[in-house]
């Protein structure tokens, strides 16, 4: 690896520094190369409740990304990246959790975009917490839309012109979004000929080249059996299927729309036998994560495509009724590093 990986601590209420010091402990060879970005004394607080499993995970402050090569195996390089503040209880929604956290988010950003590290992989955040800090961090309803905004600000352009989407993705299913924090009212609207297509290119790129061919893209319908045709809905005939059509026309394989209780089953990839597709594009977030993330949260990563660099993060949340337990897993934050290292190369 040329270049560095940075891990963001995530909310320091939640599990994210407890994964991050598992994921050194259990697998130091996945870790090699990386450094966290985020509070020393939250990463220290976290190593103190692992080690109640009786071994010792030393935190080591560095100050430039490059000292991250020279620190040993099983100790956590990290990067100061936010003010001291104090630590947060864990638990407990805070806008001081809420600010850290985006602080990490930020710097991470801006070291990738200034070439200083090869990928960003988040650690999860509260969005509760985001928009307790206040501005900047209350008008980003996640870690997409920030990392977007920071995209934009630093090539000189609006957020629109940089277009994201998310993919998550196991070892048996991939699907891409076609909206994503928004209202499930809000999500219909955006079923739009033009965002689907969008969806459908930045799909084709994006996993083309992580696979090194073409993929083969299943699209789901919006509404029961893909409406039936027309029976139970006129967006599958209006606005999805013009759009598969387009991008069929461009180059891109594409299929569908088809019925969502059905198309994620025939893209499973299962039994030692590919499916159908690559990936499916979902036309909004509870559609397309649900079939995922009911196979394993522990094995799902979310990928976010379209930015000028690599991020993935694990498919899970902060689990604030773990937090401070020293219980959590981490086999999902390390699927998404091993992840980032596969998109890197």
């Amino acid at each position: 690896m040329k270049k560095p990986m940075v891990i963001t601590q995530g909310d320091a209420a939640g599990i994210g520094p407890e994964i991050i010091v598992k994921a050194w402990l259990e697998a130091p060879e996945v870790l090699a190369g990386c450094f966290v970005a985020g509070d020393v004394a939250t990463l220290r607080r976290a190593a103190g409740w692992v080690q109640g499993e009786g071994v010792s995970v030393p935190v080591a402050q560095i100050t430039t990304p490059a000292e991250a090569a020279a620190v040993p195996p099983r100790c956590i390089p990290v990067l100061q990246a936010v003010a001291v503040a104090g630590l947060v209880t864990p638990g407990r929604v805070s806008a001081q959790a809420g600010r850290m956290a985006g602080d990490c988010v930020v710097w991470a950003a801006r070291a990738a975009l200034r070439g200083e590290v090869g990928a960003v992989v988040t650690a999860p955040l509260n969005k509760e917490a985001l928009s307790a800090a206040g501005a900047p961090y209350a008008s980003f309803p996640g870690h997409t839309e920030l990392l977007q905004a920071e995209a934009a600000r630093h090539l000189g352009c609006t957020p629109a012109q940089v277009p994201v989407r998310m993919m998550l993705a196991n070892d048996e299913l991939r699907t891409v979004l076609v909206s994503i924090h928004v209202s499930l009212r809000e999500a219909i609207e955006r079923v739009r000929a033009a965002n689907v297509l969008e969806t459908l290119r930045i799909t084709h790129h994006a996993v083309g080249a992580a696979l090194g061919r073409a993929p083969r893209i299943g699209v789901a319908g919006l509404n029961p059996h893909a409406g039936e045709g027309g029976l139970f809905g006129r967006e599958e005939i209006e606005q999805i299927a013009p759009a598969v059509a387009q991008a069929q026309a461009e180059g891109i394989d594409a299929r569908g729309p088809f019925a969502p209780d059905t198309v994620f089953m025939r893209a499973r990839a299962a039994h030692g036998r590919s499916g159908e597709f690559d990936v499916v594009v979902a036309m909004y977030h509870d559609q397309g994560l649900i079939p995922v993330k009911y196979l394993g949260v522990e094995r799902g990563v979310n990928v976010t495509l379209g930015l000028p660099f690599v991020r993935t993060s694990p498919d899970h949340g902060t689990a604030f009724d773990r937090a401070g337990s020293g219980r959590a897993d981490a086999q999902s934050l390390l699927a998404a590093i091993r992840m980032a290292r596969d998109l890197m190369s």
